[in-house]
């Protein structure tokens, strides 16, 4: 390793443009921003980023993160409740060029589907997937059941995991059993 491997970059504070309708709520995501070193500006020219609260109108032609809304024209959406680090983590993203959804924002869009019946969304080929996951077939095993591509499988599965609200193939799979919905498929 060379000496550089071990050397501490310094993180940069960003320029933070704080909009929000209500006072209060802008000094609070002000605060936030600054308890990480942000720098709070006035104009949207002099940002590297926007902090947006709910209801806020997000300036056009800069990165933002809105806290407690759902809003596909912004590059970051967190809770109402994040947390100064989420926060600080989420404002160097947006500002890199990235795209932050909070795990509980991306769930909640199906939890209608949790709450009715989520195995009774699936597709037909989503429900093969789920039964080749639940007798442990990798995905390879399972292309070549199925007569897809290992990619197809894969893109099935994210399909799966945003239905059952899970992140794993084994959550799948419990999941699907604690809603005894795993369909017998014939191959």
């Amino acid at each position: 390793m060379n000496a550089l491997s071990h050397a501490v970059v310094p993180v940069p504070s960003l320029r933070v443009l704080v909009l929000a309708q209500d006072p209060a709520m802008g000094r609070k995501l002000r605060d936030l921003a600054c308890a990480y070193g942000h720098r709070a500006v006035q104009r949207a020219g002099d940002a590297d980023v926007a902090l947006c609260a709910d209801g806020a109108t997000i300036p056009a032609g800069i990165p933002a993160v809105i806290c407690g809304a759902r809003s596909r024209a912004v590059a970051g959406w967190l809770p109402a409740d994040a947390n100064a680090i989420q926060l600080d983590a989420a404002l160097r993203a947006v500002a890199a060029g990235l795209v932050v959804r909070s795990p509980a924002i991306l769930r909640d869009g199906f939890e209608a589907l949790r709450e009715t019946d989520p195995a009774s969304a699936l597709t037909p080929r989503e429900a093969q997937v789920l039964a080749c996951l639940a007798q442990g077939l990798s995905n390879k095993a399972i292309a070549r059941r199925l007569d897809i591509s290992p990619h197809t499988v894969k893109f099935h599965l994210e399909s799966l995991f945003r239905k059952l609200g899970v992140a794993t193939r084994t959550e799948a799979v419990a999941a699907a059993l604690e809603h005894a919905r795993i369909a017998t498929a014939e191959f």
